[in-house]
């Protein structure tokens, strides 16, 4: 119960006030950087120059570590129960979701299953696109892209276009 209660005055309390009380601004570049630095403040290692758009949810901050000069869009949702690590440079376009659980089965049923956590890795300098979805245990390499309403599941090659459901390499980026 006192673990529960640090992480909520520490990381969920702080970041979430900080979300709401910028979610009355609009998303344009200064808002956007405002927002950014508010939360970064809270993270737990501090990064740089990051932006980020209305609407964002975090779980397991205190798993959640984001590289430098990060941009997150609006109504993304990052699940770090598992372990997050986003690299610098790296983009996540609107509705995005990041989730290090995964649920599992436990005598046929879902209900009864629980949760099973993974890390994911997100590389620098990747972009993922609208509506995409990595999913625990999925590890992205540097300079990637992950294409639309794709669901990454495993791990993918650096420089990497990343497309379809289970999403696979379509080609290799230059």
């Amino acid at each position: 119960m006192i673990k529960f209660i640090k992480y909520q005055i520490k990381y969920a309390l702080p970041i979430w006030f900080c979300i709401l009380f910028t979610s009355i601004l609009p998303d344009n570049r200064y808002s956007i950087r405002i927002r950014g630095f508010l939360v970064s403040i809270f993270l737990p290692n501090k990064p740089r120059n990051l932006t980020l758009g209305r609407d964002i949810t975090f779980l397991g901050i205190d798993k959640l570590f984001i590289g430098n000069d990060v941009y997150i869009a609006k109504g993304c949702w990052i699940n770090a129960l598992g372990t997050v690590i986003i690299d610098n440079e790296v983009m996540l376009a609107p509705y995005v979701i990041i989730a290090s659980t995964k649920h599992t089965f436990l005598d046929g049923s879902i209900y009864k299953g629980g949760s099973e956590f993974k890390q994911v890795r997100v590389g620098k300098g990747t972009w993922l696109a609208g509506h995409s979805t990595v999913v625990a245990g999925a590890a992205i390499g540097k300079g990637c892209i992950l294409a639309a309403n794709s669901v990454a599941i495993k791990s993918y090659p650096d420089n990497s276009l990343i497309s379809g459901v289970p999403a696979s390499v379509v080609k290799e980026l230059k």
